[in-house]
């Protein structure tokens, strides 16, 4: 269990970034972000990517280590 809170965190810190970086291209934050829209568009494939992977490797943790009915 505490393997998928592990992946649910790494997502959700992932999006964050992504959020902050186009909130900053749109001149709703300050700091960090990206420098460009193209900067962001990686971003976005790039944490897709990394859920989809996060949320297989939830799946396949969850199955291993379920209980077995007999």
């Amino acid at each position: 269990m505490a393997v998928g809170g592990a992946f649910g965190f790494i997502i959700a810190l992932l999006w964050k970034d992504v959020i902050i970086g186009i909130m900053k291209l749109s001149g709703l934050w300050a700091e960090g972000g990206y420098t460009s829209w193209t900067d962001a568009a990686i971003g976005i494939v790039v944490v897709v990517v990394i859920t989809i992977i996060c949320v297989f490797g939830i799946l396949y943790i969850s199955k291993w280590g379920g209980i077995k009915e007999e």
